[in-house]
């Protein structure tokens, strides 16, 4: 449908045709049509990327009284990234409609500088949560008038642990205002905020809930963990074109990828929570202007990043929560253009690839990890084809020609093209001359004898797994196992890797070389009135502890 036949007034349509938009993406069609008639609450679900921003701002900036100077909209986004995109696509919604103003609000930048605009007056804010909630408690901000409430990006801002700060802002707001939810997945936690803040909401749903984008296969190839790095950089080299992010589970993991590729030649960079804001932004530029090809990031960096046309994802590691699959997944395929899902796991992750599949409603296919001479094949039609499609500019390269062809002319026409194909080609032909195969013989894996659990991170450093015997029968929570972690002596830097919770037992990646005193922290310590009991152990069946270090087989049902 068009915009221009939604009922939307001149103003806004003008905004929207101003940006190159005609036409409604699904979600829009749906969310305007249904608010453009009636103030109600509602629940919007759709994966990212899909225009939900345009969908809820769209109907409500047409209800907003530009001679009253205070806040009536209220968006909460979790991430400052998220939080700036949202606030820079109102501003060019409402850019027709005079005097309309729109501020952000969000934690790294100048408080004072905030609280001044916010002085001056505003109709729109968008927000994190974190620094709405400072603004409130300190008395800056009212939003006792605020007439709609959003909340973008629910299911993330809920995982980042804004529980709290959402409840507190959310009680500062008047009862009879309309309150929208938008999110890729519908988590417990989300439903639990549905029930508390929302009335009779109308659910809108664009394809199936918690389900993969619509545009994006999902593929993965199954390696020794020990092999995931050179194997990550097979996959790279098999699609010369990439454009992608790398997901990692932890900032370290991540830097040591991106350092790694780095010194490998590749043109990567890595984001994650070390990074000054300076740094973020500039790594951020280089990569929305494709002079990085790879990202490699954490979750919780790459949140809210609004970067188009991507055509990888790949994870290096699967995410801990399942659904964080979806946001990451959802981050390609846009805008009906093909996107390609790569997770690289071993053996003991096939479950994992099972429950996302029964999670998303996607079917993902097995491939082997490419053999060097498939690499070069593909590498080499991929320098044919950019030297086809390269501009000459004529009045910069004729000058030279003659001498050019000079040199040139005892060679035949096809030494010349072999020997210019040779230069840029010899170094994958050299690298991947002896290449070994790299995927896994599943029959000598299974023949072979447990050893006790460690993997070697890309920079060297050995990651071990500690089992405990608590888990969800206690209601643990991943923040909760973190707290216990991060308190032992001597592990305040600890690096956290993969956290998994079971029915009675919870499993975390250490730093191999802190997994000791972390054990013996944990051995003095209880949990809602369990003794905890931890070992250093290379296998879970889910239920308990399958073998620990030393090979005696034990199991813990504590709880």
């Amino acid at each position: 449908m068009l915009f221009k036949e939604m009922g939307l007034s001149p103003q806004i349509i003008r905004g929207v045709e101003a940006l190159g938009f005609e036409h409604a993406t699904p979600i829009q069609e749906k969310v305007i049509s249904v608010l453009m008639g009636k103030k109600c609450d509602l629940i919007g679900l759709a994966q990212t990327g899909t225009g939900k921003t345009a969908a809820y701002s769209l109907p409500v900036l047409e209800s907003i009284d530009v001679s009253a100077t205070y806040p009536q909209l209220l968006i909460l986004s979790p991430t400052r990234e998220l939080c700036v995109q949202i606030s820079r696509d109102i501003e060019n919604y409402s850019r027709f409609i005079n005097g309309l103003k729109t501020i952000a609000v969000y934690g790294g930048a100048s408080m004072d500088k905030q609280i001044n605009v916010l002085k001056h007056g505003a109709h729109v804010v968008v927000a994190t949560p974190g620094r709405i909630h400072d603004l409130v408690r300190r008395k800056r901000i009212d939003l006792s008038k605020i007439m709609t409430l959003v909340l973008d990006e629910a299911d993330e801002m809920l995982k980042m642990g804004f529980r709290d700060d959402v409840d507190a802002i959310l009680a500062q707001t008047p009862v009879e205002k309309n309150t929208m939810l938008f999110s890729a997945t519908m988590a417990h936690e989300i439903m639990a905020i549905t029930k508390k803040y929302m009335h009779d909401p109308i659910e809108i749903t664009i394809g199936k809930k918690n389900a993969g984008a619509e545009n994006v296969s999902h593929i993965y190839y199954m390696v020794q963990a020990r092999d995931r790095y050179t194997a990550l950089k097979r996959i790279v080299d098999f699609y010369p074109d990439i454009y992608g992010i790398v997901f990692c589970r932890t900032r370290q993991e991540t830097k040591d990828v991106a350092t790694s590729l780095m010194s490998d030649g590749y043109n990567a960079e890595a984001l994650h929570g070390d990074l000054t804001q300076v740094q973020r932004d500039y790594v951020m530029l280089k990569f929305r202007e494709k002079k990085l090809r790879v990202l490699v990031a954490t979750d919780v960096a790459a949140r809210g990043l609004d970067v188009s046309n991507l055509t990888h994802i790949i994870n290096y590691n699967l995410p801990d929560d399942n659904e964080v699959y979806t946001h990451r997944t959802g981050r390609t395929g846009r805008a009906g253009k093909e996107g390609l899902a790569v997770s690289i796991i071993h053996m003991k992750e096939r479950g994992r690839i099972a429950q996302i599949e029964k999670m998303t409603r996607k079917k993902f296919t097995q491939y082997p990890v490419p053999f060097g001479k498939e690499i070069c094949e593909r590498q080499l039609f991929s320098l044919v084809e950019r030297m086809q499609n390269s501009t000459v500019t004529h009045n910069q390269i004729d000058p030279y020609m003659d001498k050019v062809y000079e040199m040139l002319s005892d060679l035949p026409k096809e030494e010349v093209i072999k020997r210019f194909i040779s230069q840029e080609f010899n170094r994958f032909l050299e690298y991947y001359k002896d290449a070994p195969d790299l995927n896994v013989d599943e029959k000598t894996m299974r023949s072979s004898k447990p050893t006790a659990f460690k993997r070697e991170m890309s920079g060297g450093r050995s990651m071990s797994r500690v089992f405990f015997n608590v888990g969800k029968g206690k209601n643990i929570t991943k923040r909760e196992i973190i707290k216990l972690f991060v308190n032992a002596p001597g592990a305040r830097n600890v690096e956290i890797g993969q956290i998994e919770i079971y029915k009675r037992t919870s499993s975390v990646e250490v730093e191999s070389h802190l997994a000791g005193k972390i054990i013996g922290k944990l051995n003095r310590t209880t949990y809602k009135g369990v003794r905890i009991e931890a070992e250093e152990s290379n296998e879970s069946d889910g239920n308990g502890f399958r073998e620990n270090s030393k090979g005696k087989r034990r199991q813990k049902t504590n709880n």
